[in-house]
């Protein structure tokens, strides 16, 4: 897998698909797990934004995560370094605080997220 490719893979599923920014991460990066596109669909389902309400943690960085669990070697450390990681890239890595919700700041658009959240987890695979 390219990790470029399939962060422009997120975004168009973001873009062009309907997808919830879960969603369009699990669906960018399926090639990691032994699941179909509509388990990933529903999967993904409940985790757009932030949880439903904003309050929750971004939908593309929780994909990533869930996508990480599937790979035996992720350990808490790692996945912790993917937070890190998407929190530098984004700003935050709660919607409410990246749609900037109570600040009116946005830090990062969900397509960019999506990305992010793409890139993220590539680079937390480089370094397990």
């Amino acid at each position: 897998m390219d990790i470029n490719e399939a962060a422009k893979i997120a975004v168009e599923f973001k873009q062009q698909h309907g997808c919830n920014c879960c969603q369009a991460v699990l669906l960018a990066l399926k090639d990691q797990v032994n699941m179909s596109e509509e388990e990933l669909r529903r999967l993904g389902a409940g985790f757009g934004l932030g949880l439903g309400n904003m309050e929750g943690t971004c939908g593309a960085l929780v994909a990533a995560a869930i996508i990480a669990g599937f790979n035996t070697n992720v350990t808490k450390a790692a996945v912790r370094s993917l937070n890190e990681r998407f929190k530098e890239m984004c700003g935050a890595i709660t919607c409410e605080d990246i749609k900037g919700r109570y600040t009116g700041k946005i830090l990062c658009s969900c397509d960019d997220c999506v990305k992010n959240a793409v890139l993220a987890y590539g680079e937390m695979l480089e370094k397990m």
